[in-house]
């Protein structure tokens, strides 16, 4: 079975989250679950950050948005991943397992 261009940049992500020994899952959003809710939860030196994924030239729903401003404001770290900006994301994990590692050495 052929990967989507979304399951291609799901992919990147997740190999960037192993690489930095990030936790990480997918949540559920049926039955019991919330819909909008980012595509990847993840939670590295006790900061929250949550991932959606999209293929290029796609943008987050209304409700996927909502999701994205209610962790913002919550004072979580919320990204939207695409094929052109994985730079972004390696740098906001960069900046997670730095400061990780500073508060561990504090």
């Amino acid at each position: 079975m052929a990967s989507t261009p979304e399951k291609k940049v799901k992919d990147k992500v997740v190999k960037l989250l192993k690489a930095h020994g990030i936790y990480y899952f997918f949540p559920a959003t049926f039955g019991m679950g919330r819909s909008g809710v980012p595509d990847i939860i993840c939670c590295f030196g006790g900061k929250f950050l949550a991932i959606e994924c999209k293929a290029q030239g796609k943008q987050p729903t209304a409700l996927q948005d909502r999701e994205i401003n209610a962790i913002r404001t919550a004072q979580g770290i919320a990204a939207v991943a695409r094929e052109t900006n994985l730079d972004m994301i390696e740098q906001i994990l960069k900046e997670l397992t730095d400061d990780s590692t500073k508060e561990s050495n504090s």
